[in-house]
């Protein structure tokens, strides 16, 4: 068995343009980094807000293993089915019991078992499950499996997001932050061996608020009145970040941000 794993975290795949840079850059970004496994948010990648079943499923063939959310998962109504019938796409485990789908999967690659948990905040977000005993409760289960755990702390507070870290040190792997889409530089690896970073950023059209077209965001900032956003389409954008595990004890070794210009000519999905 290999003494490590690399495990490459796709950050929030926003719109048409984010799925089509990860399309066109995913396969070959796995094979730079020597990544054995792929992970994708992907709540934003319908229009911005959720996702539905074909796009899940083309966003598989482009060489992603396992699909995390947010708390937009909910906006496109025909992917609750989904959920339930496609286990590598997860959704917080911190929602109630009784939503569709799972917050946890348990995967396998080239005879290493990992655990994904997707959690979500609660600072300035739905007022769900605490995230951090619902931790405490799946990583018993996890744990039972596999050392190797990785997290999608999907919270829009930094606080939030580094007491998480602090909560769950030397119990998982790493813990990596989305739902803001603006990457930090905070990555690091603690002395107990999780991995760390507050948001991964954007996979999308950086020339924009958030992945969003900048005019109706600034009326809506300017006028309080509400405006339909629709996904930005230029500069854009991967990122993400690269994860190195011992497969023998589930510690990380090293976490490598990462944020590419596609620089191509944009056409069609796949």
């Amino acid at each position: 068995m290999k003494s490590h794993i690399k495990v490459i975290f796709f950050a929030d795949v926003v719109g048409k343009p984010g799925r089509f840079v990860l399309s066109q850059m995913c396969r070959s970004l796995i094979e730079k980094f020597g990544a054995d496994y792929a992970i994708a948010n992907i709540e934003n990648a319908a229009g911005g807000f959720g996702i539905t079943p074909e796009m899940a499923r083309k966003i598989f063939s482009y060489g992603i293993n396992c699909q995390t959310s947010g708390n937009h998962i909910w906006d496109r109504m025909d992917i609750l089915k989904y959920l339930d019938e496609e286990p590598r796409l997860i959704r917080p485990a911190n929602y109630p019991p009784g939503c569709p789908g799972s917050g946890q999967l348990i995967d396998e690659i080239d005879g290493v078992k990992l655990g994904i948990l997707n959690l979500m905040g609660r600072v300035y977000m739905n007022n769900i499950d605490c995230p951090f005993r619902v931790a405490d409760r799946k990583l018993k289960e996890i744990r039972e499996v596999t050392d190797i755990v990785i997290i999608d702390f999907h919270a829009e507070a930094t606080s939030e997001k580094q007491a998480l870290a602090y909560y769950l040190d030397g119990r998982v792997s790493a813990i990596v932050g989305t739902h803001t889409h603006v990457q930090t530089a905070d990555e690091a690896v603690s002395e107990r061996g999780t991995a760390y970073v507050t948001d991964i950023g954007m996979t999308g059209a950086h020339d924009s608020i958030i992945g969003m077209a900048k005019g109706p965001s600034l009326d809506r900032f300017l006028t309080g009145m509400p405006r339909r956003f629709t996904s930005a389409k230029d500069d854009v954008k991967i990122s993400g970040v690269v994860l190195t595990i011992s497969t023998e004890d589930g510690a990380a070794e090293k976490i490598e941000r990462f944020i590419i210009d596609y620089g191509g000519e944009e056409d069609s999905e796949e």
